[in-house]
């Protein structure tokens, strides 16, 4: 909240002091206009800090107005003829003060502007004298040494302006990369722990299975010996045994999810493995009135491992038809399309799956693909998390996206959710 405190003058300030009070010290020394005019250079330098710092834009311009204004008075009270005064270097000050705030084009005008200042004195001079040809070689020379020194400043300036700005943006840059590997340490750490723990829990569930077989042989075992005759005790041992199925449906599913995938890459056409998948999904859902759309387009034959990526799109296809089937008022539609894409460069296969269902709520869009979020009253949120890892394991990806847009002569778009499957066959460019 607070910075250091500046202090209020600077040895380049009392260097500056120093020569002027060398000038004042030089002829004419009984002229007290000259002393005031000085004075006035050294009050003005000293302020001159804050009035930029107060006034960022009028401020420069005011600096070198002032010190032209001023270099003009110190010229008329140090000689008998203002434009042969000894005291003309002066003007460097406004030239080199305009230097060091602008650019070389704002530089070169203000010079003009002070060197018109100094060839104003020109005027009452040759109401009394000639210019001679020499006289004005010298008056030229010292307009060009305007120039010339506003320009050799102004490079500097311009050079180290540019200098800082690359130190800067390294500096960003530096700053950028220490945050972002400070993240990436950060999400080393957290992958070392959670592989631990997926690890600890992939051996957990396994041995979670054992004791489930143990219960669930129990169940069966009681439910025969009762029978009939207690149908209370049959009704909790099935009860049991329906538990246990769930249980071990889960534990597989888990298992399946934290074990590490051994892909069986063989030459495979895309569109039959997801006809496969389509037929496995409509044999759990044969009364559905469910119309289907296939949009094929020619691609090329890719590796691929065939049993893994059936597992992707039946899951996909049957989470469709359960999203229609909850909304029976209405015939739904599952679109399926297939075509060649080329995505950020990489070329590969895209399969688009459509439904006119309900769609995925815009709070469950992000999450829909983390382990264990489901938005289904039975379900266990590893299937989306599963089909999620067989395609990284593809180098491929999956994307929930908005509908498209229908093509002429069918139903137009689908307002449900559109699953969107890339799979590459060759690296990104």
């Amino acid at each position: 909240m607070f910075g250091r405190k500046q202090s209020a003058i600077t040895w380049i300030d009392v260097i500056w002091l120093a020569f002027l009070v060398g000038l004042a010290l030089l002829p004419p020394i009984d002229e007290i206009h000259k002393w005031l005019i000085l004075a006035g250079f050294a009050v003005f330098q000293l302020l001159e800090g804050r009035l930029v710092a107060w006034l960022p834009d009028r401020g420069r311009a005011y600096a070198v107005i002032v010190k032209i204004l001023l270099a003009t008075l110190l010229l008329a009270h140090t000689g008998d003829i203002g434009i042969n005064s000894s005291y003309y270097p002066i003007y460097f000050l406004p030239v080199v003060t305009a230097a060091i705030y602008y650019g070389p084009v704002a530089t070169l005008l203000w010079t003009t502007l002070a060197s018109v200042a100094y060839l104003s004195y020109l005027i009452p001079a040759l109401q009394e004298y000639e210019l001679t040809a020499e006289g004005a070689g010298e008056l030229a020379i010292r307009i060009l040494f305007f120039f010339l020194a506003a320009i050799l400043v102004n490079r500097f300036v311009v050079q180290n302006r540019r200098q800082v700005r690359r130190l800067q943006q390294l500096s960003e840059t530096l700053e950028s990369t220490n945050l972002q590997l400070r993240r990436a340490e950060a999400d080393a750490r957290r992958s070392e722990r959670l592989a631990a723990l997926g690890q600890l829990s992939a051996g957990l569930a396994h041995e979670i299975r054992n004791p489930l077989g143990v219960i669930k042989g129990s169940a069966e075992m009681l439910s025969k010996k009762v029978g009939a005759s207690n149908a209370l005790s049959a009704e909790l041992a099935d009860n049991i045994s329906s538990e246990v199925n769930r249980l071990n449906s889960l534990v597989a599913r888990f298992l399946d999810f934290a074990r590490p995938s051994h892909l069986d890459l063989q030459p495979q056409q895309i569109s039959g493995i997801v006809d496969r998948a389509l037929d496995i999904s409509l044999q759990q859902f044969p009364a559905a009135n469910v119309t289907v759309e296939k949009r094929y387009s020619p691609v090329p034959v890719a590796l691929l491992d065939a049993q893994l990526l059936e597992q992707v799109f039946v899951n996909l296809i049957v989470n469709a038809f359960q999203a229609m089937v909850a909304s029976p008022e209405k015939p739904g539609v599952l679109r399926i399309s297939i075509a060649f894409e080329t995505i950020n460069g990489a070329t590969g296969l895209g399969v688009r799956i459509e439904d006119s269902g309900p769609g995925v709520p815009p709070e469950a869009r992000e999450e829909i693909f983390n382990p264990f979020f489901t938005t289904k009253k039975e379900g266990v949120g590893l299937g989306l998390a599963i089909v999620a890892k067989i395609l990284d394991d593809h180098r491929g990806w999956i994307k929930l996206e908005g509908p498209s847009p229908g093509s002429p002569g069918d139903a137009g778009s689908l307002d449900g959710a559109a699953f969107h499957v890339f799979l590459p066959t060759s690296p990104a460019a």
